[in-house]
């Protein structure tokens, strides 16, 4: 086990509209407010996105399996921020649903809004943090230099 410990720093209420790219813009936005540490915390709904539902088998590295999710799913979801290779790297997993069919993993590639999204980000200052790509699993995983 790692950690890091931190505090609470500023808070921001987000909505997201339709169209946009949920992922693209909670990037741009902590780039752009400078958050190099946080979480995520999403609900609304998709027209069009990617969730990693799990890998194709449990091995590593894992080769993702991949969901579509089109048509109008309403979503809810959780993240974490930290300052990755290429900027602030975003890690968001979320359910989504719509009728009887229900999708829960992590949302990758793109995430298309339908009507609405709307997104709390909590910054956290003083964490010593990164993402960076583990050798052993081939996934970017948290580093923390606390412990």
């Amino acid at each position: 086990m790692q950690y890091t410990e931190g505090r609470v720093g500023r808070v921001f209420s987000l909505r997201i509209d339709d169209g946009e790219d949920v992922l693209a813009e909670l990037t741009r936005f902590v780039g752009e407010k400078g958050i190099a540490c946080g979480m995520v915390q999403v609900l609304g709904a998709l027209g069009d996105g990617r969730v990693v539902t799990g890998p194709e088998r449990p091995v590593f590295p894992p080769v993702p399996h991949v969901e579509t999710v089109a048509g109008g799913w309403k979503v809810v979801g959780t993240g974490t921020v930290y300052p990755g290779e290429e900027g602030p790297a975003l890690h968001l997993h979320v359910a989504a649903g719509r009728g009887e069919a229900t999708r829960a993993g992590c949302l990758r590639e793109r995430a298309a809004v339908y009507l609405v999204v709307e997104a709390v980000v909590v910054e956290f200052v003083g964490m010593a943090a990164e993402r960076v790509l583990d050798d052993r699993t081939g996934v970017h995983l948290p580093v923390f230099g606390g412990g």
